[in-house]
């Protein structure tokens, strides 16, 4: 690679400072970084590229490589990525899928070793990573880091597994992801004393900073259904150094959208010193995660992002290693072959399989939140015909279903609040984190619909309306992602996400809502396969 040289205004974000520079290149490093006298009023400012501290690329339904391609055009050079959905399907096999697919473009993904797969025993799963495996994975370069440790339970009562998969990342010298939605006070002193170093699960600031206090890392998590953003970002006034930035889900047309230059972007709004802003999505991670991804620094490899101003974010280009991967809202990585590889083993489903008698004049129903994971449990009547309780769209209280996806299995069904459904309805197995085939709906012929046209392609999110309407986005790879063009696959996700709206659902993005509600480390009531399970009491219902 010839060398080069950039003129622009340098933004020196530790010494806090920002003056005219030329920035020289040469074999992908950073050379030469030398003040200049003057630049031209339009100059635009570098800085280092920005880095999503937390996410799961199987969320934006896309491959690596075709994540990269989108994520590039928003200044993002590099991820910390946790594998652990294709792992709960695919096992070891996934986890190199992820990392061999990236591998094939210019983008720097940094993948972990999943620490909870399956995520509980209370729920079936496509695979299992034992110690032996994740002790295997750790081993390998591209494993940066032990991914979020769900297991809380397991790491306050002193589970043998769980303390030897920490172990065995601190032994390497590798830091320790967790989740501990809501954890407070001795317990989540004892879970961060274990050795985990980070959360992104905080949804108050209160319960954010508690864990600040003692010492761990928050993520402020902006994705497509949980939204911790306002709720955490005054924090980053006192704490610059230990904020990072991260989506933790994002479907593919948020990720068209926007994706950390979007946080920037609000933070800046808000009135957050643009040193602690670029610290928390350009610093941070790459010194915490121990990445080989450049600070804009001589001696550096050269990722980095050319921006019109530092109030909108608007990215100009951006360099991964010195080489030009996106210029004016245009990507430049060029589309991969991506094979498939999946596990999927149940058969077509009867409609009679989804009915439920009536056995109780009050059931648990689970209460969906608008933007967040959580959920809450709710007392309430249900409504009963000929026997049977069913969905009660006057009330807003919906059948939901998870079916066993890796073999034929009674049928667990519960009910849920605030879908807002009027018809039909929705299915994905994109279910969290076992991915179980999940579906929402006004009676047992439409969800039985919509599951077996899940069956039907191995894999996707599907929509079945009143008029006989039936739309299916197929994801053939694991049952999570597609292996199209990431343009292409955003584009018919809001059709399908527009047609769930249609269908009367109120909710910012229902089907990443759906996909949370098998998610059982995440409190307070879901439905896995094995039944309605109370994430507080870590038990069935």
């Amino acid at each position: 690679m010839d060398p080069f040289q950039i003129k622009a205004r340098y933004v020196d974000i530790k010494g806090k400072s920002i003056f005219p520079a030329q920035i020289t290149i040469h074999d992908g490093i950073i050379s030469g970084i030398n003040p200049i006298n003057k630049l031209p009023n339009d100059a635009p400012y570098i800085l280092p590229g920005f880095v999503d501290s937390h996410v799961h690329i199987e969320s934006s339904m896309l491959v690596p490589s075709e994540f990269a391609k989108l994520a590039v055009v928003h200044g993002t050079v590099a991820t910390i990525s946790d594998p652990h959905e294709i792992a709960n399907v695919c096992g070891m096999e996934g986890v190199m899928y992820m990392i061999n697919n990236g591998k094939t473009v210019p983008f720097k993904f940094n993948f972990g070793a999943p620490s909870c797969v399956p995520a509980t025993t209370f729920e079936t799963a496509g695979a299992a990573l034992k110690i032996d495996a994740v002790k295997e994975l750790l081993k390998k370069d591209e494993i940066k880091y032990l991914s979020e440790m769900m297991n809380f339970p397991g790491v306050l009562n002193g589970d043998e597994e769980v303390i030897q998969k920490i172990k065995a990342a601190h032994d390497l010298g590798k830091p320790v992801d967790g989740h501990a939605p809501g954890l407070r006070g001795d317990d989540a002193k004892r879970y961060i004393e274990a050795g985990i170093s980070t959360d992104h699960e905080c949804f108050t600031a209160e319960e954010a900073l508690d864990k600040l206090n003692l010492g761990m890392k928050i993520l402020i998590r902006e994705g497509s259904a949980a939204r911790n953003f306002e709720a955490l970002i005054d924090l980053l006034n006192e704490f610059p150094n230990q904020i990072m930035f991260c989506s933790d889900d994002k479907h593919p047309d948020s990720l068209v959208s926007g994706h950390i230059n979007q946080l920037c972007k609000w933070a800046v709004a808000k009135g957050i010193d643009i040193y602690k802003v670029l610290q928390a999505a350009c610093i941070n991670p790459v010194e915490h995660y121990k990445l080989d991804v450049g600070l804009l620094q001589k001696g550096d490899p050269a990722d980095f992002i050319l921006v019109k101003d530092l109030k909108h974010f608007e990215i100009l280009k951006t360099y991964i290693n010195g080489q030009l991967v996106a210029q004016n809202a245009k990507s430049l990585i060029k589309p991969q072959r991506a094979n498939i590889i999946n596990n999927f083993n149940c058969t077509i489903k009867e409609a009679s399989s989804f009915a439920v008698q009536a056995t109780a004049e009050t059931i648990p129903v689970i209460e969906a939140l608008d933007g967040q994971l959580i959920t809450n449990q709710l007392l309430l009547s249900p409504k009963v015909e000929n026997g049977y309780f069913v969905s009660d769209i006057d009330k807003d209280i919906l059948k939901i279903a998870v079916v066993n996806r890796y073999a034929d299995a009674p049928i667990a069904i519960a009910f849920i609040k605030n879908f807002g459904l009027k018809e039909g309805a929705l299915a994905s197995s994109v279910a969290h984190d076992s991915h179980n085939i999940v579906a929402v709906g006004v009676d047992d012929e439409s969800i039985c619909k919509a599951v077996n046209l899940i069956i039907e392609n191995k894999g996707g999110i599907s929509a079945i309306s009143n008029s006989h309407r039936e739309a299916i986005l197929p994801l053939p790879v694991a049952g999570l992602m597609s292996n199209e063009d990431g343009y292409k696959i955003a584009d018919a996700y809001t059709a399908i996400d527009k047609m769930a709206k249609e269908m009367g659902s109120g909710l910012g993005a229902p089907f990443m809502t759906l996909s949370f509600m098998a998610l059982l480390v995440i409190p307070e009531l879901k439905l896995s396969d094995k039944g309605l399970f109370d994430g507080k009491k870590f038990e069935f219902v």
